[in-house]
């Protein structure tokens, strides 16, 4: 069963309906997050989606939503503000709280997290706060308007053009804006704190990151999102940020175990039907990601099957030898491997058995860091060959399959 994802709908701060989508895991939920998108934008933003979609991939339910009159939801545009999408934001938790389990998770994009900074100490279930290329303070919104500030300033409203849509904006949304000190509520958040934000955002300068990181209190966290652009549209960058994200508030969810867990000893491997080849691999209390090439039909999320198979070998001979190295009192400092499969011609293969078609190659290479002499050098390039994966590729393997009931 994969992750899944349904419209809902809730009353808003102004008592109308406001259009949300919940996304959720394929087994229970271990926690849940809301979600808010960015100003002017909608609850279908590829930040919001793709992030949305990572994190219940890892277990959370998101609930993302359209803040008044955006979106499809109810309401006006130019009667809401700042503190009407902070309502807006204590509605969609109270909807949670009701029907579904209150948010231990907030996380927004852009104004988006402003408002949830703003929010956070109203909703006490929360234990851990992400931004995504957030300003510090909300007035930041009035320089990407302020050719109409003007005229709004002496007319009382004005049809403003934002990222090539028209949007009225009225003095009342000014004057709320100019009025929140949300820098406040970042010193006593009280909760867990992650700051992510690109260097290359020329929409919201990538100080605001360090304002909001430094008001702040531990723990928090900071992760640059380079290169990515504000709205995050490479879809490549949302997904990065998203399992980040995943992982980082993992540590914060109440209910770990609530992943799925294999038994000791077994590897469960699930496709995640986000790609054609996406799938995650669970080995006790950790997941990877697998995935192929965009060449090859992938997303190239994760690694592709041989490299995964490449990574085992590497792993084993770089701990074969450490274990090897520290019991015989070898001075070895650091071992790395580099590894490469390829498919050849047998008849290429003067040391193969194989005759005809194609071989599996696997050419490893070797670096010992350390003050080592010849002989230890070379003792250990030969315990590099017994490591127990080396072994097993090389030794008959039965794989029996069966269907599961």
């Amino acid at each position: 069963m994969a992750p899944s994802s349904r419209p809902v709908s809730f009353p808003g701060a102004f008592g109308t309906t406001l259009a949300a989508r919940l996304d959720a895991p394929a087994g229970a939920p271990l926690a849940t997050a809301l979600f808010a998108h960015c100003f002017t934008c909608s609850k279908e933003s590829k930040a919001a989606a793709t992030i949305s979609a990572a994190l219940a991939e890892r277990g959370f339910a998101v609930l993302r939503f359209d803040f008044t009159g955006l979106g499809g939801s109810e309401g006006d545009f130019a009667n809401t503000n700042f503190s009407s999408n902070v309502d807006d934001l204590l509605a969609a938790a109270d909807f949670l709280r009701r029907e579904h389990k209150a948010p231990a998770l907030l996380v927004g994009h852009s104004l988006g997290g402003t408002a949830v900074l703003a929010a956070a100490s109203k909703i006490p279930e929360a234990v851990a706060v992400a931004t995504l290329g957030s300003p510090f303070e909300p007035e930041h919104v009035l320089g990407l308007i302020k050719d109409s500030v003007g005229k709004i300033e002496s007319d009382g409203d004005a049809q403003v053009d934002l990222a090539g849509r028209s949007f009225h904006i009225k003095k009342q949304f000014l004057d709320d804006i100019r009025a929140q000190k949300v820098g406040t509520a970042v010193a006593k958040l009280g909760k867990a704190l992650m700051v992510m934000h690109s260097p290359r955002d020329t929409i919201v300068d990538i100080d605001n990151a360090s304002k909001i990181f430094l008001a702040a209190r531990h723990p928090k966290s900071f992760v640059s999102l380079d290169p990515a652009d504000h709205l995050m549209s490479r879809r490549e960058d949302a997904l990065y940020a998203g399992q980040l994200l995943a992982d980082w508030a993992l540590r914060y969810a109440p209910a770990r175990e609530a992943l799925p867990s294999p038994q000791p000893g077994k590897v469960l491997v699930r496709e995640t039907r986000e790609g054609k080849f996406t799938n995650q691999i669970f080995v006790g209390t950790h997941v990877v990601r697998a995935d192929e090439p965009v060449a090859a039909g992938g997303m190239d999320t994760g690694l592709s099957p041989y490299g995964l198979l490449a990574a085992a070998l590497g792993a084993c001979t770089s701990m074969t030898l450490r274990a090897y190295a520290d019991l015989k009192g070898i001075p070895l400092e650091r071992v790395s491997v580099e590894l490469r499969h390829d498919k050849i011609h047998a008849a290429d293969c003067a040391e193969c058995e194989t005759r005809e078609g194609k071989v599996d190659r696997i050419d490893r290479s070797i670096t010992l860091e350390g003050n080592l002499d010849a002989p230890q050098r070379a003792r250990l390039l030969e315990i590099a060959e017994k490591c127990p994966v080396h072994r097993t590729l090389h030794s008959e393997v039965l794989i029996k399959t069966v269907l599961s009931s």
